[in-house]
């Protein structure tokens, strides 16, 4: 058992490494320097980095280490497709529930994601946050762990986008359509809201170049 938990810990700290940018896509990672790191034996660390990339998420480099898997963009439009289509079909399932507590809390989640960070991981999880929020009135519990871990992968396809443009300041305004969701659903508008979610996927990134 503290075996399993010493390497589900490991695990959970380079996924937070990456994803805070502590390991940039370019970065070698080697298993010495993670045993160094953790105080720990190899095997919990190797367990962490073999199950890191059958994820997907590291590649071994033999003789090397591990390195991040980039994701391209074709990757990253094919979940921006499957995230039309999950979170379309939910929204319309949801739409003759929604209230006015639904509201409030979408609106609470939209108000986070326009307040201004330096934390592009920080950003990214109030949007995920926003669009999980926005399909629960469907009361499906396994879409949104869906669309909350198709997400997550698009995270990793962020902070790729993020270390490019590092040293350049640019202002995250890839949520400006939130707004806009909020005020159609309001005016019980389905059809224009459809039309703002899908307008806010082909904002991926701010209009930051994805390669």
């Amino acid at each position: 058992m503290k075996k399993n938990n010493l390497k589900d810990r490991v695990y959970n700290e380079i996924l937070e490494g990456i994803y805070s940018l502590e390991y940039t896509p370019e970065e070698i990672i080697t298993e010495s320097s993670l045993v160094e790191k953790f105080g720990c034996s190899k095997a919990p660390v190797r367990e962490a980095l073999i199950a890191l990339c059958q994820g997907g998420i590291l590649r071994n480099i033999p003789r090397c280490g591990y390195q991040m898997v980039l994701l391209t963009s074709d990757d990253v439009a094919e979940i921006l497709q499957y995230r039309r289509i999950l979170e379309s079909a939910m929204l319309e399932i949801g739409f003759p529930n929604i209230n006015d507590e639904y509201l409030d809390r979408l609106t609470k989640a939209a108000e986070l994601c326009s307040q201004d960070a330096d934390d592009i991981s920080s950003h990214w999880v109030c949007n995920r946050n926003f669009h999980v929020t926005l399909i629960s009135l469907a009361n499906n519990s396994f879409a949104c762990e869906q669309l909350s871990n198709a997400m997550m992968i698009l995270q990793r396809a962020y902070i790729q986008i993020h270390w490019r443009h590092t040293g350049r300041k640019f202002r995250l305004q890839d949520t400006e359509f939130h707004f806009q969701i909020i005020e159609s659903l309001k005016n019980k508008d389905l059809k224009a809201a459809l039309e703002y979610l899908h307008k806010d996927y082909s904002d991926f990134g701010g209009g930051m170049m994805f390669t």
